[in-house]
């Protein structure tokens, strides 16, 4: 991933994949894009994240989704934990 970000697989079948990411205050996900489909979950934290190049800050409770092939990244603003979905399956992430 990237400087103070971390993430645990919580579950995942071929189809789709849960995933725990925790950041830390000023870590950066840099733009980019992948196949998988995505939604994003704030469980704790709050956020800027970046799509299409619009920024949308998020926190607790909000979450968004992220088409294939879009590109996207996000910059903490707040240490947080982040729970993402991704369908199908990040095998990289195994």
């Amino acid at each position: 991933m990237a400087p103070g970000v971390s993430r645990r697989v919580l579950s995942h079948t071929p189809d789709l994949m849960l995933v725990e990411v925790t950041f830390a205050l000023g870590a950066v996900v840099p733009v980019h894009n992948h196949p998988h489909q995505q939604i994003s979950y704030i469980k704790v934290g709050r956020f800027s994240f970046t799509s299409k190049g619009e920024s949308e800050e998020a926190g607790p409770g909000d979450s968004l989704a992220f088409a294939s092939n879009v590109e996207h990244g996000v910059t903490c603003l707040e240490d947080g934990v982040v729970i993402d979905c991704f369908t199908p399956a990040r095998e990289d992430f195994l």
